[in-house]
């Protein structure tokens, strides 16, 4: 067996290195936070060539005393620990006393900074972690750090590299995100002596969101917020029809640290299970935040993951946050994007991160939100306004809208006001009985059957079915046991065709079946079933009135979306009409 011996420093430094440092955007990532950490109001930072070649970051921050600047780049040297308690309750972005030194360890770095209220300041240059050079030099207070040739010394790593365009992208990324978690900080980032982003640094995220996004983003997101028990989240979402085909515009932070969560992603795609599209993913720029103690940030050595105490309650904070914004963003459809009020609130909770959240609720302005419990999202958003009897047909709205007819069994034609509307029939229906069953506006009527569907779903499944009789029975089916694999169906909801009794109840129990699901999530995915078996189905005629029904409840506004978030309505207007027949 070989010998154990102890690593040269050196080694242990490039070792430590490769976990802090994987690519260029990695170090911009540090030295913000850095920035952020010595109170910075502006950071400014250019690079070159993706950053392989050319990095700097300068900030007016609190700068270093020169006896500081040379310790700064030891490993474990740290500004911001104190002891071991200190890791209980974290609340600086950096704290490993790591990311200077593994910085150094695979570059060359000029640093030149100088303490606030301090006569002079220091220059120091490094290569490969050692201090070649260190004078005094007059200089602004704050901090300026350049960092040259990056891996220039591991040649290994520079074979992972991607292009610079690909290496500048990811630093764009990694900026654009710690401009969001501070937008106190004004952030400017120049690539290749062209400025991508300047933000305001005005505490107000909606100004800094239009800063970095544009006016087309921000003009489709709506506030959110909410508060469980020790936890609140606030910040913004994308309403449905502004929702894009991946991920990539999803931002979290905890505590003004931007972060990777596989429970903040569930509890908003969650959220939205019932109004977006098949591969259609919503946006969100949300904040979390909480005790220190609450949180553990030291778990991964990047620091882009954390642990909860409680992820039930981080879950829930942000379910129900995102459930507010989409049902206040259908009850006020005038305003185009979030209320300049709401902004400005928002902006001041987040301001307020680390001392964690004080109130349960804020007050409410036009335009935009407030922080509720738990309970009072479900006091609010459960109750069976939305099944409000149609218009009468002496009323304004009825008057200018005329059923045509159906187009192929399937499409309602609407004439109204200067357009023709063609509306989804099925896709209608579904969404008013499955409003109506998650409201509890609706009792499906059970229809006994003379002879008894036999279901066979397996072993597992008929345990799951028997466990759930009492739910079933409240959708409107009775099942008993008919051997140890199959299920008896004695009665099925009336709206139900008999032949999709079977594939309903496989679905449902699918769905009991499936771990990982938040209870609300799962009961709507179970209305969703009985609806859609419930609905009128597509190619079958139906009579008059029940055309002009369904069409009062979609172009009143009721309905826009199937419980799976396709559109129920597609318009065309006249003026479009006029163009084909060249008549204008």
């Amino acid at each position: 067996m070989p010998r154990i011996e102890k690593l040269d420093p050196h080694v242990a430094d490039l070792i430590a290195a490769g976990e802090v440092v994987e690519r260029p955007a990695s170090v911009v990532k540090e030295l913000v936070e850095n920035s952020i950490d010595a109170g910075a109001g502006i950071i400014t930072i250019e690079i070159n060539a993706g950053g392989m070649n050319y990095i700097r970051v300068t900030d007016n921050g609190c700068g270093m005393a020169p006896e500081d600047a040379g310790t700064a780049f030891l490993r474990h040297a740290t500004s911001k620990l104190r002891g071991a308690e200190g890791l209980e309750a974290i609340g600086t972005l950096g704290f490993r006393g790591e990311a200077l030194a593994a910085i150094a360890a695979v570059s060359r770095i000029g640093l030149l900074t100088r303490e606030a209220g301090a006569r002079e300041g220091v220059n120091l240059s490094l290569d490969a972690g050692e201090v070649i050079d260190a004078s005094p030099a007059g200089c602004p207070e704050g901090t300026t750090i350049i960092v040259r040739d990056l891996f220039f010394n591991t040649p290994a790593r520079l074979k992972f590299m991607k292009s610079d365009r690909a290496e500048s992208s990811a630093v764009a990324s990694a900026v654009l995100r710690c401009a969001l978690s501070h937008p106190e900080v004004s952030i400017r980032f120049i690539r290749d002596g062209k400025t991508e982003y300047h933000t305001p640094g005005d505490s107000r995220i909606d100004s800094c969101i239009y800063s970095l996004f544009g006016r087309e983003f921000f003009s489709g997101l709506l506030a959110a917020a909410s508060t469980e028990e020790s936890i609140a989240a606030a910040g913004y979402v994308s309403s449905p029809s502004a929702a894009r085909g991946n991920r990539s515009y999803q931002f979290f932070f905890v505590n003004g640290r931007p972060i990777r969560s596989a429970t903040l992603q569930a509890a908003l795609e969650q959220a939205f299970a019932n109004n977006l599209a098949s591969g259609r993913f919503p946006s969100c720029v949300l904040y979390i935040t909480t005790g220190l103690g609450n949180v553990d940030v030291n778990v991964h050595p990047a620091k882009t993951e954390v642990k909860f105490v409680s992820d039930k309650q981080v879950f829930d904070s942000v379910y129900y946050a995102v459930l507010g914004a989409l049902e206040r963003g259908r009850a006020a459809t005038q305003e185009p994007g979030p209320g300049a009020e709401a902004a400005a609130d928002l902006g001041s909770r987040i301001q307020n991160a680390k001392s964690g959240p004080k109130s349960s609720r804020t007050q409410n302005s036009e335009g935009g939100f407030k922080s509720m419990q738990v309970g009072e999202y479900r006091r609010n958003f459960t109750s069976p306004a939305s099944q409000s009897p149609i218009f009468s047909p002496d009323s304004p709205f009825e008057a200018s809208l005329r059923v045509i007819g159906e187009a192929m069994n399937t499409y309602i034609i609407v004439e109204y006001q200067k357009s023709i509307w063609f509306i989804d029939k099925h896709a209608a229906h579904e969404r008013i009985r499955f409003d109506a069953l998650k409201t509890g506006a609706y009792e499906p009527m059970s229809q006994s059957l003379i002879t008894p569907v036999v279901c066979r779903l397996g072993h597992d499944g008929v345990s799951i079915l028997l466990e759930n009789s009492e739910m079933l029975e409240n959708l409107g089916f009775n099942v008993e046991s008919f051997g140890d694999d199959a299920i008896a169906v004695r009665r099925i909801p009336a709206e139900i065709d008999i032949g999709d009794a079977e594939p309903a109840l496989a679905e449902i129990c699918a769905e009991l079946g499936r771990g990982g699901t938040a209870e609300p999530v799962r009961r709507d995915n179970i209305f969703k079933t009985v609806a859609c078996k419930a609905a009128i189905k597509a190619g079958k005629s139906s009579d008059m009135r029940e055309l002009e029904t369904l069409a009062a409840r979609v172009m009143s506004g009721e309905i826009s979306q199937c419980p799976h978030g396709r559109p129920v309505a597609f318009e065309l207007k006249k003026t479009t009409l006029d163009k084909e027949f060249k008549r204008i």
